[in-house]
Protein backbone atom coordinates (compact mmCIF):
# COMPACT_ATOMS: atom_id res chain seq x y z
CA UNK A 1 0.00 0.00 0.00
CA UNK A 2 3.05 2.52 1.04
CA UNK A 3 4.41 1.25 -2.07
CA UNK A 4 1.69 2.10 -4.53
CA UNK A 5 1.31 5.44 -2.98
CA UNK A 6 4.25 6.82 -3.20
CA UNK A 7 4.75 5.22 -7.02
CA UNK A 8 1.72 7.80 -7.64
CA UNK A 9 3.36 10.81 -5.92
CA UNK A 10 6.33 10.25 -8.14
CA UNK A 11 4.28 9.58 -11.27
CA UNK A 12 2.16 12.81 -10.38
CA UNK A 13 5.85 14.75 -9.39
CA UNK A 14 6.81 13.75 -12.98
CA UNK A 15 4.01 14.73 -14.48
CA UNK A 16 3.94 18.42 -12.71
CA UNK A 17 7.43 18.91 -13.83
CA UNK A 18 7.08 17.78 -17.33
CA UNK A 19 4.28 20.23 -17.54
CA UNK A 20 6.53 22.76 -15.88
CA UNK A 21 9.67 21.99 -18.64
CA UNK A 22 7.25 21.17 -21.24
CA UNK A 23 4.29 22.56 -21.26
CA UNK A 24 4.24 26.09 -19.99
CA UNK A 25 3.93 28.18 -22.86
CA UNK A 26 6.95 30.83 -23.42
CA UNK A 27 6.69 34.00 -24.35
CA UNK A 28 7.93 35.27 -27.98
CA UNK A 29 9.06 38.20 -28.99
CA UNK A 30 6.19 41.13 -28.82
CA UNK A 31 3.78 39.47 -26.81
CA UNK A 32 2.56 40.66 -23.83
CA UNK A 33 4.32 39.98 -19.84
CA UNK A 34 3.21 36.20 -19.50
CA UNK A 35 2.27 35.11 -16.05
CA UNK A 36 1.71 31.01 -16.26
CA UNK A 37 0.90 30.28 -12.87
CA UNK A 38 2.67 27.16 -11.22
CA UNK A 39 -0.17 24.60 -11.23
CA UNK A 40 -0.66 22.97 -14.36
CA UNK A 41 -4.13 23.89 -16.47
CA UNK A 42 -5.54 26.09 -13.13
CA UNK A 43 -2.26 28.70 -14.02
CA UNK A 44 -3.10 31.84 -11.93
CA UNK A 45 -6.80 30.98 -11.44
CA UNK A 46 -6.62 31.10 -7.49
CA UNK A 47 -5.34 33.83 -7.18
CA UNK A 48 -7.12 35.49 -9.63
CA UNK A 49 -10.75 34.10 -8.46
CA UNK A 50 -9.28 34.86 -4.63
CA UNK A 51 -9.60 38.48 -5.51
CA UNK A 52 -10.06 39.41 -8.74
CA UNK A 53 -9.21 43.41 -8.43
CA UNK A 54 -6.07 42.89 -6.24
CA UNK A 55 -4.54 40.46 -8.38
CA UNK A 56 -4.76 42.28 -11.60
CA UNK A 57 -3.55 45.60 -9.71
CA UNK A 58 -0.77 43.68 -8.49
CA UNK A 59 -0.32 42.70 -12.15
CA UNK A 60 -0.50 45.67 -13.77
CA UNK A 61 1.82 47.20 -11.07
CA UNK A 62 4.56 44.92 -12.37
CA UNK A 63 4.35 44.83 -15.61
CA UNK A 64 2.14 47.99 -17.34
CA UNK A 65 -0.67 48.41 -18.87
CA UNK A 66 -1.00 45.12 -20.46
CA UNK A 67 0.19 41.37 -19.66
CA UNK A 68 -0.70 37.93 -20.18
CA UNK A 69 -2.04 35.29 -17.44
CA UNK A 70 -2.72 31.51 -17.59
CA UNK A 71 -6.08 30.94 -16.37
CA UNK A 72 -8.08 27.71 -16.44
CA UNK A 73 -6.75 26.20 -19.49
CA UNK A 74 -6.99 30.08 -21.58
CA UNK A 75 -4.42 32.61 -22.33
CA UNK A 76 -5.84 36.04 -21.46
CA UNK A 77 -4.32 39.39 -22.38
CA UNK A 78 -5.25 41.47 -20.11
CA UNK A 79 -5.61 45.15 -20.91
CA UNK A 80 -5.56 47.67 -18.64
CA UNK A 81 -5.16 51.39 -19.94
CA UNK A 82 -8.71 52.87 -20.28
CA UNK A 83 -7.13 55.02 -23.22
CA UNK A 84 -6.51 51.82 -25.43
CA UNK A 85 -10.00 50.49 -24.47
CA UNK A 86 -11.47 51.85 -28.19
CA UNK A 87 -7.95 50.12 -29.84
CA UNK A 88 -9.65 47.13 -28.96
CA UNK A 89 -13.26 47.85 -30.21
CA UNK A 90 -11.47 48.31 -33.53
CA UNK A 91 -10.16 44.96 -33.96
CA UNK A 92 -13.69 43.31 -35.30
CA UNK A 93 -11.58 41.51 -38.32
CA UNK A 94 -9.56 39.93 -35.90
CA UNK A 95 -11.33 39.44 -32.86
CA UNK A 96 -14.25 37.74 -32.04
CA UNK A 97 -16.96 38.54 -29.78
CA UNK A 98 -19.59 35.73 -30.02
CA UNK A 99 -17.62 32.89 -29.79
CA UNK A 100 -16.68 32.84 -26.08
CA UNK A 101 -20.54 34.34 -25.26
CA UNK A 102 -22.47 31.24 -27.75
CA UNK A 103 -19.91 28.34 -26.18
CA UNK A 104 -20.37 29.56 -22.66
CA UNK A 105 -24.31 29.95 -22.84
CA UNK A 106 -24.31 26.36 -24.54
CA UNK A 107 -21.98 25.07 -22.15
CA UNK A 108 -23.88 26.75 -18.84
CA UNK A 109 -27.46 26.25 -19.96
CA UNK A 110 -27.49 23.06 -21.63
CA UNK A 111 -29.02 23.96 -25.32
CA UNK A 112 -26.89 23.38 -28.63
CA UNK A 113 -24.42 25.68 -30.06
CA UNK A 114 -26.57 29.21 -31.03
CA UNK A 115 -23.59 29.99 -33.41
CA UNK A 116 -25.09 30.17 -36.74
CA UNK A 117 -21.82 28.16 -38.37
CA UNK A 118 -22.45 25.34 -36.12
CA UNK A 119 -25.91 24.53 -38.55
CA UNK A 120 -28.29 24.58 -35.33
CA UNK A 121 -30.11 27.42 -35.95
CA UNK A 122 -29.79 30.91 -38.66
CA UNK A 123 -30.99 33.06 -35.91
CA UNK A 124 -28.78 36.22 -35.43
CA UNK A 125 -29.82 36.49 -31.63
CA UNK A 126 -27.71 39.79 -30.94
CA UNK A 127 -30.21 41.57 -33.60
CA UNK A 128 -33.15 39.77 -31.74
CA UNK A 129 -32.37 41.29 -28.37
CA UNK A 130 -31.88 44.65 -29.87
CA UNK A 131 -34.89 44.82 -31.74
CA UNK A 132 -36.96 43.49 -28.98
CA UNK A 133 -35.27 45.29 -26.10
CA UNK A 134 -34.81 48.69 -27.92
CA UNK A 135 -36.45 51.74 -29.58
CA UNK A 136 -40.41 51.22 -29.60
CA UNK A 137 -39.98 47.60 -28.05
CA UNK A 138 -38.92 48.93 -24.88
CA UNK A 139 -41.73 51.46 -24.47
CA UNK A 140 -44.36 47.90 -24.13
CA UNK A 141 -41.72 46.71 -21.75
CA UNK A 142 -41.11 49.76 -19.87
CA UNK A 143 -45.29 49.91 -19.71
CA UNK A 144 -46.26 46.09 -18.84
CA UNK A 145 -43.04 46.02 -16.01
CA UNK A 146 -44.74 49.40 -14.29
CA UNK A 147 -47.75 47.27 -13.98
CA UNK A 148 -46.41 44.04 -13.01
CA UNK A 149 -44.51 45.88 -10.16
CA UNK A 150 -47.51 47.66 -8.82
CA UNK A 151 -49.39 44.25 -8.94
CA UNK A 152 -46.37 42.20 -7.07
CA UNK A 153 -45.87 45.19 -4.36
CA UNK A 154 -49.59 46.04 -3.32
CA UNK A 155 -51.61 43.23 -4.54
CA UNK A 156 -49.54 40.07 -4.49
CA UNK A 157 -47.71 40.66 -1.61
CA UNK A 158 -50.64 42.62 -0.08
CA UNK A 159 -50.99 40.00 2.44
CA UNK A 160 -47.29 40.85 4.53
CA UNK A 161 -48.82 44.83 4.49
CA UNK A 162 -52.27 44.13 6.18
CA UNK A 163 -52.16 45.90 9.44
CA UNK A 164 -50.45 49.38 10.40
CA UNK A 165 -47.29 47.70 11.96
CA UNK A 166 -43.55 47.73 10.00
CA UNK A 167 -42.50 44.30 8.12
CA UNK A 168 -39.34 43.41 8.86
CA UNK A 169 -37.17 41.08 6.15
CA UNK A 170 -34.28 40.75 3.98
CA UNK A 171 -33.68 43.54 1.56
CA UNK A 172 -31.71 41.46 -0.79
CA UNK A 173 -34.90 38.65 -0.32
CA UNK A 174 -37.58 41.56 -1.02
CA UNK A 175 -35.70 42.67 -4.04
CA UNK A 176 -35.16 39.02 -5.02
CA UNK A 177 -38.73 38.52 -4.70
CA UNK A 178 -40.48 41.84 -6.31
CA UNK A 179 -37.82 42.22 -9.43
CA UNK A 180 -37.80 38.64 -10.38
CA UNK A 181 -41.80 38.14 -9.98
CA UNK A 182 -42.36 41.51 -11.74
CA UNK A 183 -39.86 40.64 -14.19
CA UNK A 184 -41.11 36.61 -15.00
CA UNK A 185 -44.76 38.38 -15.27
CA UNK A 186 -43.31 41.15 -18.15
CA UNK A 187 -41.60 38.27 -20.43
CA UNK A 188 -43.06 35.53 -19.45
CA UNK A 189 -46.72 36.48 -19.31
CA UNK A 190 -49.88 35.30 -17.19
CA UNK A 191 -51.43 32.80 -17.46
CA UNK A 192 -55.05 32.86 -18.85
CA UNK A 193 -57.73 33.67 -16.33
CA UNK A 194 -60.87 35.60 -17.15
CA UNK A 195 -61.91 38.40 -14.63
CA UNK A 196 -65.49 36.80 -14.23
CA UNK A 197 -63.45 33.27 -12.66
CA UNK A 198 -65.05 32.91 -9.37
CA UNK A 199 -61.81 31.24 -8.40
CA UNK A 200 -59.67 33.95 -9.57
CA UNK A 201 -57.41 34.87 -6.67
CA UNK A 202 -57.18 31.47 -5.84
CA UNK A 203 -55.56 30.52 -9.17
CA UNK A 204 -53.59 33.64 -8.89
CA UNK A 205 -52.12 32.41 -5.96
CA UNK A 206 -51.32 29.16 -7.22
CA UNK A 207 -49.66 30.61 -10.18
CA UNK A 208 -47.29 33.11 -7.56
CA UNK A 209 -46.39 29.67 -6.20
CA UNK A 210 -45.72 28.97 -9.53
CA UNK A 211 -43.38 31.54 -9.66
CA UNK A 212 -41.48 31.39 -6.68
CA UNK A 213 -41.23 28.31 -7.03
CA UNK A 214 -39.15 29.21 -10.32
CA UNK A 215 -37.23 31.42 -8.40
CA UNK A 216 -36.03 29.18 -5.56
CA UNK A 217 -35.02 27.17 -8.84
CA UNK A 218 -33.57 29.68 -10.51
CA UNK A 219 -31.24 30.67 -7.30
CA UNK A 220 -30.29 27.15 -7.10
CA UNK A 221 -29.13 27.44 -10.61
CA UNK A 222 -27.41 30.69 -10.32
CA UNK A 223 -25.32 29.54 -7.27
CA UNK A 224 -23.44 27.22 -9.54
CA UNK A 225 -23.08 29.66 -12.55
CA UNK A 226 -19.52 30.52 -12.40
CA UNK A 227 -18.04 26.90 -11.98
CA UNK A 228 -20.41 26.18 -15.19
CA UNK A 229 -18.62 29.15 -16.85
CA UNK A 230 -15.36 28.27 -15.96
CA UNK A 231 -16.08 24.52 -17.63
CA UNK A 232 -17.05 22.44 -14.39
CA UNK A 233 -19.76 20.01 -15.90
CA UNK A 234 -23.69 20.62 -14.50
CA UNK A 235 -23.91 16.88 -13.72
CA UNK A 236 -21.14 17.64 -10.75
CA UNK A 237 -23.86 20.28 -9.09
CA UNK A 238 -26.86 17.41 -8.91
CA UNK A 239 -29.41 20.08 -7.09
CA UNK A 240 -28.38 22.78 -9.67
CA UNK A 241 -28.78 20.67 -12.63
CA UNK A 242 -32.33 19.53 -11.79
CA UNK A 243 -33.08 22.98 -10.94
CA UNK A 244 -32.15 23.96 -14.41
CA UNK A 245 -34.06 21.36 -15.92
CA UNK A 246 -37.13 22.15 -13.71
CA UNK A 247 -37.03 26.07 -15.12
CA UNK A 248 -36.30 23.96 -18.92
CA UNK A 249 -40.18 22.38 -18.61
CA UNK A 250 -41.97 25.80 -17.13
CA UNK A 251 -40.24 27.54 -20.65
CA UNK A 252 -41.48 24.99 -22.93
CA UNK A 253 -43.55 26.00 -25.74
CA UNK A 254 -46.19 24.39 -24.49
CA UNK A 255 -46.75 25.53 -21.49
CA UNK A 256 -45.72 29.51 -22.89
CA UNK A 257 -48.67 28.96 -25.30
CA UNK A 258 -51.17 28.93 -22.04
CA UNK A 259 -49.94 32.57 -21.21
CA UNK A 260 -51.18 35.80 -21.80
CA UNK A 261 -48.99 38.95 -22.72
CA UNK A 262 -45.97 37.47 -23.56
CA UNK A 263 -43.47 39.87 -24.45
CA UNK A 264 -42.35 40.55 -28.12
CA UNK A 265 -39.09 39.15 -27.06
CA UNK A 266 -40.16 35.69 -25.88
CA UNK A 267 -42.65 35.75 -28.93
CA UNK A 268 -40.44 36.35 -31.26
CA UNK A 269 -37.95 34.23 -29.88
CA UNK A 270 -40.36 31.13 -29.59
CA UNK A 271 -40.80 32.15 -33.80
CA UNK A 272 -37.44 31.83 -34.68
CA UNK A 273 -36.87 28.27 -32.65
CA UNK A 274 -39.49 26.66 -34.49
CA UNK A 275 -38.43 28.11 -37.52
CA UNK A 276 -34.84 28.38 -38.28
CA UNK A 277 -33.85 26.27 -35.27
CA UNK A 278 -33.33 22.04 -35.26
CA UNK A 279 -33.28 22.36 -31.90
CA UNK A 280 -35.95 19.68 -29.90
CA UNK A 281 -38.40 21.56 -27.25
CA UNK A 282 -36.28 21.49 -24.46
CA UNK A 283 -33.19 22.51 -25.35
CA UNK A 284 -36.03 25.72 -27.26
CA UNK A 285 -37.01 25.73 -23.90
CA UNK A 286 -33.08 25.73 -22.65
CA UNK A 287 -32.19 29.20 -24.92
CA UNK A 288 -35.60 30.90 -22.90
CA UNK A 289 -34.17 29.46 -19.75
CA UNK A 290 -30.60 32.01 -20.89
CA UNK A 291 -32.96 34.96 -21.57
CA UNK A 292 -34.83 34.33 -17.85
CA UNK A 293 -31.32 34.46 -16.50
CA UNK A 294 -30.03 37.52 -18.27
CA UNK A 295 -32.68 39.72 -17.22
CA UNK A 296 -32.35 38.66 -13.49
CA UNK A 297 -29.06 38.05 -12.64
CA UNK A 298 -27.06 41.32 -12.83
CA UNK A 299 -30.79 43.01 -12.26
CA UNK A 300 -31.24 41.39 -8.92
CA UNK A 301 -28.54 42.81 -7.32
CA UNK A 302 -27.98 45.87 -9.02
CA UNK A 303 -31.60 46.65 -7.73
CA UNK A 304 -30.07 45.98 -4.04
CA UNK A 305 -27.31 47.69 -3.46
CA UNK A 306 -29.07 51.14 -5.75
CA UNK A 307 -31.94 50.46 -2.16
CA UNK A 308 -29.32 49.68 0.01
CA UNK A 309 -26.71 52.72 -0.76
CA UNK A 310 -30.51 54.99 -0.97
CA UNK A 311 -31.18 54.21 2.16
CA UNK A 312 -27.79 54.63 3.87
CA UNK A 313 -27.89 58.33 2.60
CA UNK A 314 -30.24 60.72 4.05
CA UNK A 315 -28.94 63.61 1.21
CA UNK A 316 -29.67 60.62 -1.80
CA UNK A 317 -32.81 59.86 -0.08
CA UNK A 318 -34.48 63.43 -0.14
CA UNK A 319 -33.51 63.73 -3.09
CA UNK A 320 -34.16 61.03 -4.68
CA UNK A 321 -37.97 61.68 -3.38
CA UNK A 322 -38.40 65.07 -4.36
CA UNK A 323 -37.46 63.93 -7.71
CA UNK A 324 -40.16 61.50 -7.56
CA UNK A 325 -42.54 63.93 -6.05
CA UNK A 326 -41.76 66.57 -9.03
CA UNK A 327 -42.20 64.35 -11.88
CA UNK A 328 -45.62 62.51 -10.57
CA UNK A 329 -46.88 66.38 -10.15
CA UNK A 330 -46.13 67.19 -13.53
CA UNK A 331 -47.12 63.64 -14.81
CA UNK A 332 -50.46 64.70 -13.02
CA UNK A 333 -49.93 61.12 -11.54
CA UNK A 334 -51.72 60.71 -7.79
CA UNK A 335 -51.03 58.16 -5.26
CA UNK A 336 -54.40 57.07 -4.52
CA UNK A 337 -56.79 54.26 -2.51
CA UNK A 338 -59.45 53.69 -5.22
CA UNK A 339 -57.05 50.82 -6.87
CA UNK A 340 -55.96 53.32 -9.91
CA UNK A 341 -52.00 52.41 -10.19
CA UNK A 342 -48.91 54.88 -10.88
CA UNK A 343 -47.93 55.83 -14.70
CA UNK A 344 -45.01 56.93 -15.96
CA UNK A 345 -43.90 56.14 -19.52
CA UNK A 346 -40.23 55.85 -20.65
CA UNK A 347 -39.75 59.75 -21.40
CA UNK A 348 -40.93 60.62 -17.48
CA UNK A 349 -38.38 57.42 -16.50
CA UNK A 350 -35.40 59.31 -18.48
CA UNK A 351 -36.05 62.84 -17.12
CA UNK A 352 -34.64 61.59 -13.55
CA UNK A 353 -31.04 62.55 -13.59
CA UNK A 354 -30.52 62.23 -9.71
CA UNK A 355 -32.33 58.33 -10.17
CA UNK A 356 -29.74 57.83 -13.10
CA UNK A 357 -26.74 59.20 -10.86
CA UNK A 358 -27.70 56.87 -8.04
CA UNK A 359 -27.93 53.52 -10.21
CA UNK A 360 -25.08 54.33 -11.77
CA UNK A 361 -22.93 55.01 -8.84
CA UNK A 362 -24.30 52.17 -6.98
CA UNK A 363 -23.43 50.12 -9.82
CA UNK A 364 -19.71 51.07 -10.46
CA UNK A 365 -19.58 50.34 -6.65
CA UNK A 366 -20.92 46.46 -7.17
CA UNK A 367 -20.27 45.39 -11.45
CA UNK A 368 -17.21 43.67 -12.13
CA UNK A 369 -18.15 42.60 -15.50
CA UNK A 370 -15.45 41.33 -18.27
CA UNK A 371 -15.25 42.06 -21.71
CA UNK A 372 -13.96 39.25 -23.73
CA UNK A 373 -12.83 39.13 -27.15
CA UNK A 374 -11.43 36.07 -28.92
CA UNK A 375 -8.35 36.41 -31.72
CA UNK A 376 -9.63 34.65 -34.73
CA UNK A 377 -6.14 34.55 -35.95
CA UNK A 378 -2.34 35.48 -34.78
CA UNK A 379 -2.16 39.09 -35.31
CA UNK A 380 -0.35 42.21 -33.77
CA UNK A 381 -2.83 44.25 -31.89
CA UNK A 382 -1.80 48.27 -31.82
CA UNK A 383 -2.61 50.21 -28.88
CA UNK A 384 -2.09 53.98 -28.63
CA UNK A 385 1.85 53.63 -28.08
CA UNK A 386 2.53 50.52 -28.55
CA UNK A 387 1.81 46.91 -30.36
CA UNK A 388 1.86 43.81 -29.36
CA UNK A 389 1.01 40.37 -30.62
CA UNK A 390 -1.28 38.25 -30.06
CA UNK A 391 -1.85 33.89 -30.95
CA UNK A 392 -5.03 32.68 -32.31
CA UNK A 393 -7.97 31.78 -29.79
CA UNK A 394 -6.10 33.85 -26.92
CA UNK A 395 -8.76 36.26 -25.09
CA UNK A 396 -8.29 39.89 -25.25
CA UNK A 397 -10.10 41.07 -21.86
CA UNK A 398 -10.72 44.25 -20.34
CA UNK A 399 -11.66 44.38 -16.66
CA UNK A 400 -13.85 47.68 -15.91
CA UNK A 401 -14.12 47.32 -12.22
CA UNK A 402 -9.86 48.92 -12.53
CA UNK A 403 -11.37 51.43 -14.25
CA UNK A 404 -14.45 52.33 -11.61
CA UNK A 405 -11.92 51.74 -8.58
CA UNK A 406 -9.42 54.48 -10.04
CA UNK A 407 -8.88 57.74 -7.71
CA UNK A 408 -7.48 59.55 -10.50
CA UNK A 409 -11.31 59.35 -12.26
CA UNK A 410 -13.15 58.97 -9.25
CA UNK A 411 -11.86 60.65 -6.32
CA UNK A 412 -12.49 58.56 -3.25
CA UNK A 413 -13.58 55.81 -5.23
CA UNK A 414 -15.01 53.39 -2.43
CA UNK A 415 -17.20 55.83 -0.65
CA UNK A 416 -20.95 56.04 -2.39
CA UNK A 417 -21.69 59.28 -3.64
CA UNK A 418 -25.24 59.80 -5.33
CA UNK A 419 -24.45 62.85 -7.13
CA UNK A 420 -21.20 62.11 -8.76
CA UNK A 421 -22.69 61.22 -11.83
CA UNK A 422 -24.36 64.89 -11.88
CA UNK A 423 -22.73 68.22 -13.11
CA UNK A 424 -23.71 71.75 -11.79
CA UNK A 425 -26.62 72.44 -13.74
CA UNK A 426 -27.95 68.99 -11.86
CA UNK A 427 -27.89 66.98 -15.46
CA UNK A 428 -25.89 63.30 -16.12
CA UNK A 429 -22.09 64.12 -16.27
CA UNK A 430 -20.15 63.12 -18.81
CA UNK A 431 -16.79 64.60 -18.25
CA UNK A 432 -14.51 62.32 -16.18
CA UNK A 433 -10.15 63.08 -16.61
CA UNK A 434 -7.27 60.34 -16.07
CA UNK A 435 -3.75 62.21 -16.25
CA UNK A 436 -5.44 65.43 -17.39
CA UNK A 437 -7.08 64.18 -20.43
CA UNK A 438 -10.93 63.03 -21.00
CA UNK A 439 -11.96 59.69 -20.74
CA UNK A 440 -14.11 57.81 -23.48
CA UNK A 441 -14.86 54.79 -21.51
CA UNK A 442 -15.20 55.87 -17.82
CA UNK A 443 -18.49 54.00 -16.75
CA UNK A 444 -18.71 50.26 -18.39
CA UNK A 445 -21.09 47.81 -15.86
CA UNK A 446 -22.56 47.04 -19.26
CA UNK A 447 -19.59 46.04 -21.46
CA UNK A 448 -18.69 48.28 -24.81
CA UNK A 449 -18.34 48.24 -28.10
CA UNK A 450 -20.84 45.85 -30.24
CA UNK A 451 -21.10 43.68 -27.09
CA UNK A 452 -22.89 46.22 -25.48
CA UNK A 453 -25.71 44.50 -22.83
CA UNK A 454 -28.75 45.13 -25.37
CA UNK A 455 -31.42 45.05 -22.21
CA UNK A 456 -29.09 47.79 -20.75
CA UNK A 457 -31.78 50.07 -21.04
CA UNK A 458 -34.68 48.07 -19.80
CA UNK A 459 -32.34 47.29 -16.70
CA UNK A 460 -31.83 50.91 -15.32
CA UNK A 461 -35.73 51.51 -16.57
CA UNK A 462 -36.91 48.85 -14.20
CA UNK A 463 -34.69 49.70 -11.33
CA UNK A 464 -35.55 53.35 -11.80
CA UNK A 465 -39.47 51.91 -11.85
CA UNK A 466 -38.60 50.12 -8.53
CA UNK A 467 -37.48 52.72 -6.70
CA UNK A 468 -40.62 55.56 -8.06
CA UNK A 469 -42.88 52.72 -6.55
CA UNK A 470 -40.83 52.09 -3.13
CA UNK A 471 -40.84 55.86 -2.72
CA UNK A 472 -43.98 56.35 -3.55
CA UNK A 473 -45.83 53.65 -1.64
CA UNK A 474 -44.05 52.82 1.43
CA UNK A 475 -41.86 54.06 4.52
CA UNK A 476 -38.90 52.10 4.42
CA UNK A 477 -35.95 52.04 6.62
CA UNK A 478 -32.91 49.83 7.69
CA UNK A 479 -33.83 48.22 10.75
CA UNK A 480 -30.03 49.37 12.05
CA UNK A 481 -29.28 52.36 10.45
CA UNK A 482 -25.43 51.71 11.07
CA UNK A 483 -24.71 49.10 9.59
CA UNK A 484 -21.95 48.18 7.62
CA UNK A 485 -21.69 47.99 4.08
CA UNK A 486 -21.95 44.39 3.15
CA UNK A 487 -18.92 43.00 1.26
CA UNK A 488 -18.68 41.79 -2.37
CA UNK A 489 -19.51 38.32 -3.31
CA UNK A 490 -15.91 37.54 -5.39
CA UNK A 491 -17.02 34.04 -6.30
CA UNK A 492 -18.94 36.09 -9.38
CA UNK A 493 -16.57 38.51 -10.70
CA UNK A 494 -16.29 38.56 -14.65
CA UNK A 495 -20.31 38.30 -14.66
CA UNK A 496 -21.79 41.44 -13.81
CA UNK A 497 -23.21 42.54 -10.56
CA UNK A 498 -21.53 40.89 -7.43
CA UNK A 499 -24.29 39.72 -4.80
CA UNK A 500 -23.65 40.90 -1.14
CA UNK A 501 -21.91 38.41 1.09
CA UNK A 502 -25.03 38.99 3.52
CA UNK A 503 -28.21 40.35 3.44
CA UNK A 504 -29.33 43.27 5.28
CA UNK A 505 -32.70 43.29 7.45
CA UNK A 506 -35.12 46.42 6.58
CA UNK A 507 -38.60 47.38 7.57
CA UNK A 508 -41.25 48.61 5.38
CA UNK A 509 -44.86 49.61 6.12
CA UNK A 510 -47.24 50.79 3.34
CA UNK A 511 -47.85 54.12 3.03
CA UNK A 512 -51.86 54.44 3.40
CA UNK A 513 -51.67 52.05 6.52
CA UNK A 514 -48.71 53.79 8.03
CA UNK A 515 -49.79 55.71 11.78
CA UNK A 516 -53.76 55.77 11.37
CA UNK A 517 -53.19 55.70 14.84
CA UNK A 518 -51.59 58.88 15.83
CA UNK A 519 -52.57 62.16 15.17
CA UNK A 520 -49.20 63.92 13.64
CA UNK A 521 -48.74 66.22 11.21
CA UNK A 522 -46.30 66.21 7.98
CA UNK A 523 -43.24 67.81 7.42
CA UNK A 524 -39.98 67.69 4.99
CA UNK A 525 -41.39 64.49 3.47
CA UNK A 526 -42.12 62.05 6.41
CA UNK A 527 -45.78 60.65 6.04
CA UNK A 528 -48.23 60.24 9.08
CA UNK A 529 -52.03 60.66 8.71
CA UNK A 530 -54.19 61.71 11.00
CA UNK A 531 -56.17 58.85 12.49
CA UNK A 532 -60.00 58.53 11.31
CA UNK A 533 -61.81 55.81 13.05
CA UNK A 534 -62.90 53.89 10.37
CA UNK A 535 -60.84 53.41 6.67
CA UNK A 536 -63.65 53.07 4.36
CA UNK A 537 -65.03 56.56 5.39
CA UNK A 538 -62.57 57.20 3.23
CA UNK A 539 -64.23 58.69 0.00
CA UNK A 540 -60.38 59.23 -1.96
CA UNK A 541 -56.74 60.19 -0.77
CA UNK A 542 -54.92 61.99 -2.94
CA UNK A 543 -51.03 62.80 -2.74
CA UNK A 544 -50.67 66.25 -4.26
CA UNK A 545 -47.11 66.52 -4.68
CA UNK A 546 -45.76 70.82 -4.34
CA UNK A 547 -42.70 72.23 -5.14
CA UNK A 548 -41.67 72.57 -1.29
CA UNK A 549 -40.09 70.19 0.40
CA UNK A 550 -42.82 68.97 2.72
CA UNK A 551 -45.90 67.41 1.00
CA UNK A 552 -49.61 68.76 0.36
CA UNK A 553 -52.13 66.29 1.46
CA UNK A 554 -55.59 66.96 0.06
CA UNK A 555 -58.01 64.53 1.79
CA UNK A 556 -61.39 64.58 1.65
CA UNK A 557 -63.89 62.82 4.06
CA UNK A 558 -67.27 63.13 4.48
CA UNK A 559 -67.47 66.29 1.55
CA UNK A 560 -65.18 67.98 4.10
CA UNK A 561 -61.41 68.85 2.73
CA UNK A 562 -58.33 69.02 4.99
CA UNK A 563 -55.07 70.21 3.82
CA UNK A 564 -51.83 69.78 5.73
CA UNK A 565 -48.82 71.53 4.74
Amino acid sequence: MFLASWIWGVAVILCCVSWFLLGRRRRRQGEPPLENGFLPYLGCALQFGANPLEFLKEKQKKHGHIFTCHVAGKYIHFLTDPFSYHALMRQGKHLDWKKFHFATSAKAFGHGSIDPAEGNTTENFHQTFIRTLQGNALDALVEAMMENLQYVMLQSRAPKLQSNTWVTEGLYTFCCQVMFESGFLTLFGKEFHSNNDKNLSSKQETERAHILNALENFKEFDKIFPALVAGLPIHLFKSAHSAREKLGEALLHKNLLKRDNLSELVTLRMFLNDTLSTFDDMEKAKTHVAVLWASQANTIPATFWTLFYLLKSPEAMKAATKEVQNVLESAEESISLDGKHISLNRKQLDNMPILDSIIKEAMRLSSASMTFRVAKEDFTLHLENDFYNIRKDDIVALYPQLLHFDPEIYADPLTFQYDRFLNEKGEEKTDFYRSGRKLKHYYMPFGTGIAKCPGRLFAVHEIKQFLALILSYFEIELVDSNVKCPSLDQSRAGLGILQPSNDVDFRCAARELFDYGQNKTITKGKLQLISLPVLSYFKRLTFSFGTRHSYRIMRKCNGTAFTDS
